[in-house]
């Protein structure tokens, strides 16, 4: 079985230790591709140190995480828009909303998101959204931004099934994570009611490990327990959950060009 993790911080000081070992276990796994989301200025020259040293296999995006936009969230967005401008990525992200760990800068998140969707919609790139506690803001803020091109993923989906037929609805992916696996996590009650091809599979590696590992270091080499669950809602094999989901990455995401 091949593997597209669509979500995953694998140049993370986290993994500095053991990185090269990490990204055995991802092959091992069955891994053929993880997509790593841009947080700041300071991750880029990390992550594209990550694409060096495992090409084929780490694919870069480009963003701006909304935890991260502060007072000189602007410059921080023209550095970005330089990079897109003089290379590849595959998408502009990780980029969205945040209303569980600050408030203070949500008008400025809320901003930069656009300014950011204005750069996908520019350059014909999917965006990647984070949208923690704040799904409905991120839903209309995109559908205020769709021009009939624009798509993405909903990252780490975790929300309501009438969200979810939104975001289906703008011809956006749901991002499916640990959160599948948690007993509590409520995606027992939406992703039954959802085909398989409008998921993607993701980690978000190092945080939010599924069961059993939940507590620990995440890694995209668990994905196959997330996909697993996912067959498990929807009364599809491993295998097919796989196939199905490597099909919907590959269609969403631009090709990396060497």
């Amino acid at each position: 079985m091949n593997y597209i993790e669509t979500h995953a911080h694998i140049y993370s000081s986290k993994f500095d230790s053991d990185r090269d070992q990490i990204v055995q276990d991802i092959r091992d796994a069955g891994i053929e591709r993880v997509y790593m989301p841009n947080v700041d200025v300071e991750t880029i020259p990390a992550m594209l140190a990550c694409e060096e040293k495992y090409p084929g296999l780490c694919i870069p995006m480009m963003g701006l995480h909304p935890c991260d936009v502060k007072e000189d969230f602007r410059k921080q967005l023209e550095v970005m828009e330089d990079w897109l401008k003089k290379r590849q990525f595959a998408a502009v992200g990780e980029i969205g909303l945040d209303l569980y760990w600050d408030k203070t800068f949500f008008e400025q998140q809320k901003e930069a998101l656009r300014i950011q969707i204005g750069w996908a919609k520019e350059m014909n790139l999917p965006i990647v959204l984070h949208c923690r506690d704040s799904i409905d803001e991120t839903i209309a803020i995109v559908k205020e931004e769709l021009n009939g091109s624009l798509k993405g993923i909903f990252h780490c989906f975790n929300g309501t099934l009438d969200q979810a037929k939104q975001i289906i609805d703008m011809g956006f992916l749901l991002g499916i994570g640990g959160v599948a696996t948690f007993k509590n996590g409520g995606l027992d009650q939406v992703i039954p009611e959802i085909s398989i091809q409008h998921l993607v599979l993701e980690t978000d590696a190092p945080y939010l490990a599924p069961v059993p590992h939940r507590g620990k270091r995440n890694s995209p080499a668990f994905l196959p327990i997330i996909a697993e669950k996912i067959g498990d809602y929807l009364q599809l094999s491993k295998e097919e959950v796989a196939l199905r989901t490597k099909e919907n990455a590959l269609n969403l995401f631009r090709e990396i060009k060497s």
